[in-house]
C-alpha cells in the first residue's frame, strides 16, 4: 500500500509538470460599479458629508431628507401646514418632526378609508396615491392624485370625532410619515408657545360670518389681497451624514496537501485565494447597491425617484431620468432590463447606439453608457429599477469609500490574515474587504422605479 501511495503521488507530480490546472468559478460579473466608481481613501474609517440644506418655504409642498431607508421631514417645512404657518421656533419644530412615524404601503394598499376615524396627519414622502369618494349616485369620484410633498388629515389633529371623507389608495409603493393626534396633543400640553399658536389659528377659523355666510377676511400690512410669495430657506443640516466603512469577510480553508500535490505547476493556495476575493468583490458590489443603510437604491431622494409612464422602460423614461441631473455618466440596469428597453426601441423604430467603456462595447442612450448589473433586484411582480449617476468628488457625485494601508493588505482596502493550522492540517485565512459609498449632493443619483419586464 505504501508503494501504491508513493506511485500515485509521483504520478500526480509528473502530471503537474505537463498540465496546468486553474480553478474556475461561475458568478463572476463585469462589476461595472466597482470599476467606474472613483475611490476615496478614508484614513479614519469615517467620511462626513456636510450638505447645505436648502428648501422652498411657502410653496404648499413639504420636503424631506433621506438617510438610507429612513425619511425625515425637514422641521421648517412643517410650517406649510395651515395650523403652523408663521410658527418659527426651530427647536419646537425639531421636536415635532421627531414624533412622526414612517410607514410603508405597497401598490394597491389603502392608506386611509372613507368613514374611518381621521386621527392622524399623513405626509406623503415618496410615491403616488389616488384620492376618491362615492358620488351621489354610487359612482366613484376622482378627487385628484397625491404625490411627493402632499399632505392630508391636518383637520383631524385639531378636532376630535372627525372621519375620512375620502379614500386614499397607493398607486405605487408609498412612504408616508404619520403624526398621531395623541402625539400632537401631547406636544400642545408640553409647549405653551405651540399651544397658543394653534389656539390662535383655531380662533381665526371661527370668525363670525357675514350675511352671505362667508367668513370675514382680515388683511395685515401690505396691499389688500396681496399674495405671499414663496421664499428659499437656507441652512446646514444639523445632523450631517457620516459614512462608516462596512466590512465583508470570509474564511478561506485550504488543506496542506493541495499545495503538495500541485506544487510543480502553480500555487493552488493563491488560486483559491483569487476565487475567494472574486466572490468577496461580488458581495461588495451587491452591498453598495442594496444595503439598507448606505446602498444606492435606498439613498435616492424623493425628487430623484421617477415612475415609468407605462410600465416598460421606454426612451421617454430614460430621457426623463437623464434631464434630472447634469453630467450623467452612466446608467446601471439589469441585463433583462436592457433587453426590455431594446424591445421598446424596436417598437418605435429606434436603434440604440453603442459606446466603448474600458475597452468594451456596451449599449448607450443619448451617448450615456447603459451598463448591465445583475445585483439590482427583480421583485416577484417582475419589476426592477434603473440607476443613473454622476460620479467623483470634483463633480459632487457618487464616490466609493475605502481605507488603504491597513495591516496585512493584499489589495487596496482588502487584507488576508493567517489564522493558523488545525490538527487536520487545514490552513485558515481571514479575508476582509472594507468599503462604503457616499452621495455628495442629492441630484447625483436618480432611479427609475417599477420598471416592468416581460411585457
Amino acid at each position: 500500500m505504501n508503494r501504491a501511495t508513493s506511485l500515485s503521488t509521483e504520478a500526480a507530480r509528473k502530471l503537474s509538470s505537463v498540465t496546468k490546472s486553474v480553478p474556475q468559478m461561475q458568478g463572476i460579473s463585469p462589476r461595472w460599479l466597482l470599476q467606474l466608481l472613483p475611490w476615496v481613501d478614508v484614513p479614519g474609517g469615517v467620511y462626513r458629508v456636510n450638505r447645505r440644506l436648502s428648501h422652498v418655504a411657502g410653496d404648499g409642498r413639504i420636503e424631506f431628507t433621506d438617510v438610507g431607508g429612513s425619511v425625515r421631514v425637514i422641521p421648517h417645512e412643517l410650517c406649510e401646514l395651515p395650523c403652523l404657518q408663521g410658527f418659527e421656533d426651530a427647536e419646537i419644530l425639531e421636536a415635532l418632526a421627531d414624533r412622526f412615524v414612517q410607514r410603508e404601503h405597497a401598490a394597491g394598499e389603502v392608506i386611509a378609508e372613507v368613514g374611518e376615524p381621521a386621527e392622524r396627519l399623513f405626509l406623503l414622502a415618496r410615491g403616488r396615491a389616488s384620492r376618491t369618494r362615492l358620488g351621489k349616485y354610487g359612482d366613484t369620484l376622482d378627487l385628484g392624485a397625491l404625490g411627493d410633498g402632499d399632505h392630508f388629515g391636518d383637520d383631524g389633529l385639531l378636532q376630535s370625532g372627525q372621519a375620512w371623507a375620502f379614500t386614499v389608495r397607493a398607486e405605487t409603493p408609498c412612504t408616508v410619515l404619520t403624526l398621531e393626534r395623541s402625539a400632537f396633543e401631547g406636544m400642545l400640553r408640553e409647549v405653551t408657545a405651540l399651544r397658543d399658536h394653534v389656539d390662535a389659528f383655531v380662533d381665526s377659523m371661527r370668525k363670525p360670518q357675514d350675511k352671505h355666510g362667508q367668513a370675514a377676511i382680515e388683511f395685515s400690512a401690505g396691499h389688500r389681497g396681496e399674495v405671499a410669495l414663496p421664499h428659499t430657506f437656507v441652512n446646514y443640516e444639523r445632523r450631517p451624514r457620516e459614512y462608516e466603512l462596512s466590512v465583508a469577510q470570509t474564511i478561506l480553508k485550504v488543506h496542506t496537501r493541495v499545495d503538495d500535490l500541485y506544487n510543480g505547476s502553480m500555487n493552488q493556495t493563491e488560486q483559491q485565494l483569487r476565487l475567494t476575493i472574486e466572490a468577496l468583490r461580488e458581495r461588495q458590489e451587491h452591498e453598495l447597491i442594496n444595503n439598507p443603510d448606505f446602498g444606492l437604491l435606498h439613498n435616492v431622494v424623493g425628487k430623484q425617484r421617477l415612475q415609468t409612464r407605462n410600465g416598460a422602460p421606454t426612451p421617454d423614461d430614460l430621457d426623463e431620468l437623464l434631464c434630472r441631473r447634469r453630467r450623467t455618466q452612466f446608467f446601471l440596469a439589469q441585463p433583462r432590463t436592457i433587453a426590455a428597453f431594446g424591445q421598446e426601441c424596436t417598437r418605435r423604430g429606434l436603434y440604440p447606439e453603442t459606446t466603448e467603456v474600458a475597452g468594451k462595447t456596451v449599449h448607450a442612450w443619448r451617448g450615456v453608457p447603459l451598463l448591465p448589473c445583475d445585483k439590482i433586484p427583480i421583485t416577484d411582480a417582475r419589476t426592477t429599477s434603473i440607476l443613473a449617476m454622476r460620479t467623483g468628488e470634483e463633480h459632487q457625485g457618487v464616490i466609493g469609500l475605502h481605507q488603504t494601508g491597513i495591516p496585512h493588505e493584499y489589495e487596496p482596502s482588502l487584507n488576508v490574515r493567517f489564522m493558523g493550522i488545525n490538527e487536520r492540517a487545514v490552513i485558515s485565512y481571514l479575508v476582509s474587504a472594507y468599503y462604503s459609498v457616499a452621495i455628495l449632493v442629492p441630484d447625483a443619483l436618480g432611479v427609475l422605479e417599477n420598471v416592468e419586464l416581460g411585457r
